[in-house]
């Protein structure tokens, strides 16, 4: 048998939730997998996993043992980094996330250029708005927006982004614009549900924030969707700047309320304090964050 082997099978049963998602995962037989399960509990004189038709805990014992298999799994793959000349040279695999529109727009032209100037480095691009456990999921590199609350990250800041309310120039040819957040009242909105609260949006007066009813024609779930219904007329809308700042630009919408703007929220590139960093991650962090810092000027 071989353990590390089914460490890393163990692992993704785990990881996965099931026998059958490790399987579709590892593209590997379903048969296949259990057996290395089997397998190991055996040699181990121990019951890892409790199965049930709908899911799979850990005994004690399982807990204990995949604690220190991902330990030892994380050193191989550092010592087998460091043979491969990770330390020495920017080569090898990444994996950076970031949220989707903002990855779209600001994240993918940087990573292309990139990879253009480090054609020895290979690079995975998850785009998803929801936030990920670095360390579990192996991504080597994360862009979030908004304060962070994991205090095991090393972070670099690149700037700040504005919440901001917008219309389009007929919409507000047509309705009164609102001169203060309570005006609100008086007009159609369009509400990001990912965003916050369909029923109210707030405010800062620069004193105390200002929990705003409002009255929600639309209700989507993707800024793009919010920043179009808004274009075309429908009503106002509240987004993060830079999600439409295409349309912006285009005189499509117009700000407004910028005084009762909230405090930006900040934008940092975090990744796992992981003592030495590999020249790879080193080569995208040196290179990113001035072009990053640039777009949120």
């Amino acid at each position: 048998m071989d353990r590390l082997d089914a460490m890393s099978v163990l692992l993704a049963v785990v990881e996965h939730g099931s026998l059958s998602a490790a399987s579709r995962h590892l593209r590997s037989p379903l048969a296949t997998v259990s057996r290395k399960i089997s397998e190991l509990e055996a040699h181990l004189h121990a019951k890892l996993l409790q199965r049930s038709n709908r899911k799979i805990t850990l005994t004690e014992a399982g807990r204990s043992y995949v604690s220190a298999a991902r330990e030892i799994l994380d050193r191989v793959e550092e010592a087998e980094r460091t043979a491969a000349g990770e330390y020495s040279a920017p080569k090898g695999e990444l994996t950076m996330t970031a949220p989707i529109v903002f990855g779209r727009l600001h994240v993918l032209p940087v990573v292309v250029d990139f990879l253009k100037a480090y054609p020895e480095i290979n690079l995975r691009l998850m785009l998803g708005d929801r936030l990920s456990n670095l360390v579990e999921d192996h991504i080597d590199l994360a862009l979030r927006i908004g304060t962070l609350v994991d205090s095991n990250l090393i972070a670099t800041r690149l700037g700040a982004i504005r919440r901001t309310v917008y219309a389009s120039p007929d919409y507000l040819a047509r309705n009164a614009p609102p001169r203060q957040p309570s005006d609100l009242s008086a007009h159609d909105c369009i509400t990001f549900e990912n965003m916050a609260s369909i029923r109210s949006w707030t405010f800062s007066d620069g004193k105390r924030d200002l929990a705003v009813p409002i009255r929600s024609r639309l209700a989507v779930n993707t800024a793009e969707a919010a920043v179009d219904a808004a274009v075309a007329g429908l009503g106002i809308t509240r987004v993060l700047s830079y999600q439409a700042a295409r349309a912006e630009t285009a005189g499509l919408l117009a700000p407004l309320l910028s005084d009762f703007e909230p405090p930006p929220a900040p934008v940092h590139l975090v990744y796992p304090s992981q003592g030495l960093v590999p020249l790879k991650l080193r080569a995208l962090l040196d290179f990113a964050t001035p072009r990053l810092r640039s777009t949120l000027k």
